[in-house]
């Protein structure tokens, strides 16, 4: 499946916000299940902007403000090409061990609920766990864009049995690791056939199995990640795989709006644009192998 994918994320702030630092973990590495065809990231304001690797492998941007803002815009653009492998990530270089994965955090810090649930679901098959894993997840909690926040813990979340797909995941993640495997948070896009547009980016986990590797599992939607999604950053929880994560001095109030569209699409693949007067960064892959050439969270 061809995915065009179009993620536009806005911060206002109430007064000019200086000393803007952001983190931007927007663009996606070739996995056996995707092939990025082009990807550009543009930043709508003066500033520079750094590519970088972080720890976990993923391909990242600093973005440092020149001036103090009162508007920050930052547009994703790009063409992926999918391939449905039942959730397997297959052949990827990886900068951690799987074991890192199964260290707690502050977001997935178990409780005594989440250890008794963990208790229900060992079995012999590590496949069938985790499946068995990702439906009691989905059954358990109720998507719901309006009880949780950023900041909620998978053990607060569990216990309201309410949230979006970020709750999902961080309580799947939890559980995950009590069971012993290691286990991370994926953000990433799904193109939903049935509503293209969506608030924000998506969400789902990832666990390490024997003889598999990294296997995906999307609880909120109790499915294989598969054509439909374009995973782009992983972490040991959601701040870690944040698509945009910063600092700024001043601004007062900050309001944010996400709009993130993603379609599929056939025929030729469209040229790269050229975004003008923009600080840009463009990423053009022929396929699995590596990156060619070319510069520049619901």
């Amino acid at each position: 499946m061809r995915l065009i994918i179009d993620h536009r994320t806005v911060y206002r702030y109430e007064e000019p916000a200086a000393g803007i630092v952001e983190v931007l973990r927007l663009t996606p590495r070739p996995t056996d299940g995707q092939t990025i065809l082009r990807w550009r990231v543009d930043v709508e304001a003066d500033g520079t902007l750094l590519p970088f690797e972080d720890v976990h492998g993923n391909r990242a941007h600093m973005f440092y403000a020149d001036r103090a803002l009162t508007e920050l815009a930052i547009h994703v653009e790009g063409e992926v090409l999918t391939t449905d492998t039942a959730g397997i990530l297959g052949a990827l270089e990886e900068p951690l061990p799987p074991v890192i994965y199964l260290r707690p955090t502050r977001l997935t810090a178990p409780d005594a609920a989440l250890r008794a649930l963990a208790s229900t679901l060992r079995r012999e098959d590590p496949l069938e766990e985790a499946h068995l894993l990702m439906r009691a997840v989905h059954e358990r909690l109720v998507f719901d864009p309006d009880v949780t926040h950023p900041a909620t813990d998978a053990a607060t979340a569990f216990k309201l049995g309410r949230g979006v797909c970020q709750d999902l995941s961080q309580v799947m993640v939890t559980v995950a690791r009590l069971l012993g495997r290691p286990a991370r948070y994926v953000s990433g896009h799904y193109a939903a056939p049935d509503h293209p547009e969506q608030e924000a980016a998506h969400a789902w986990t990832e666990l390490h199995l024997p003889a598999l590797g990294w296997v995906g599992f999307d609880p909120t939607h109790c499915i294989s990640p598969g054509e439909g999604h374009v995973r782009v950053a992983v972490g040991l929880d959601s701040l870690d795989a944040a698509p945009v994560r910063g600092s700024r001095r001043g601004g007062g109030a900050e309001q944010l709006s996400v709009m993130v569209h993603g379609r599929a699409v056939t025929g030729v693949p469209s040229a790269p644009g050229v975004a003008d007067g923009l600080l840009a960064a463009e990423d053009r892959m022929a396929g699995p192998g590596g990156p060619g050439e070319g510069g520049g969270e619901e």
